[in-house]
C-alpha cells in the first residue's frame, strides 16, 4: 500500500479514482476559498444548513460528495453565483 502525498488533500479510495477528480478537487479548494472568505468556520456553515458538524469537514477533504441541493445550500449562504465554483 503506497503512501499518500502530503501535498494532496485526503481523499477516499473512490474519490481518488474517480474521473473527473481533478476538477472535483478544484471545486472543493473553491469551496474552502468562499467560506474562508466570509470568515466563516465549518461549524458555523453547518449549523446554518442544520447539518451535523462534521458534514462539511467531510465534504472538503473528499471523503463525503456534496449533492446538487446542498451545493446550492452551500453557494447561497457563500454569496457566491454557482459558476464560481466551477471554472
Amino acid at each position: 500500500m503506497s503512501k499518500p502525498n502530503p501535498a494532496e488533500t485526503r481523499k477516499s479510495r473512490k474519490a481518488r479514482t474517480a474521473a473527473h477528480q481533478e476538477t472535483y478537487d478544484i471545486f472543493l479548494q473553491r469551496l474552502i476559498i468562499a467560506r474562508e472568505e466570509l470568515g466563516l468556520s465549518q461549524r458555523d456553515v453547518c449549523e446554518r444548513m442544520g447539518m451535523p458538524h462534521s458534514f462539511l469537514s467531510k465534504c472538503e477533504i473528499g471523503d463525503r460528495r456534496v449533492d446538487v441541493m446542498e451545493f446550492l445550500q452551500l453557494a447561497q449562504i457563500y454569496g457566491k453565483p454557482l459558476q464560481f465554483f466551477l471554472d
